[in-house]
């Protein structure tokens, strides 16, 4: 199941109301990967909102319209979800700059990352920059110990054996 915020789901679900106005709840589902009461759920509460509008366009046709309101609330979503992506982006960096000292200062120039996602591209992208060197899981043979980046969700934890 999907575990994004309600605002995350209300902006895509005007992105894409905006880009087809006859779009079906079950096909809004299957893009969010939610239940279509879910879905239901969300323009229910869009509508009440004001930031979208319903129109019959046939006998059991729906046609969503957004409304100049939900344009706005659209626009401050967009700008929240790139404010919070790039502050958790800038946080990610800077905790990596200091896990990835510890593992030079350990004495170490590679790791494994155990993880992967946006926050793994963010843990290969700093290892590249800060010249350590990222082993894959099946190369570890033969090589007795090698620190781990371990991605649980948005954070990194450091495992160094010792």
């Amino acid at each position: 199941m999907t575990t994004e915020p309600l605002s995350d789901r209300e902006l895509i679900l005007l992105e894409e109301i905006e880009l087809d106005p006859d779009v079906t709840q079950a096909g809004l589902a299957a893009q969010l990967g939610v239940a279509v009461g879910t879905v239901n759920w969300h323009i229910k509460r869009l509508i009440s909102k004001g930031y979208v509008k319903v129109k019959r366009a046939q006998r059991r046709k729906l046609r969503y319209i957004i409304t100049p309101e939900g344009l706005a609330f659209r626009a401050h979503l967009a700008v929240n979800y790139i404010e919070t992506s790039m502050r958790l982006y800038r946080k990610t960096r800077q905790h990596l700059h200091e896990l990835l000292a510890q593992v030079k200062q350990a004495g170490y120039n590679q790791v494994i990352i155990d993880g992967d996602g946006d926050i793994g591209e963010i843990c290969r992208l700093s290892c590249l920059e800060q010249g350590i060197r990222v082993v894959e899981a099946d190369q570890r043979r033969g090589v007795d110990k090698i620190p781990v980046l371990q991605v649980q969700g948005t954070k990194v934890h450091l495992h160094i054996e010792g």
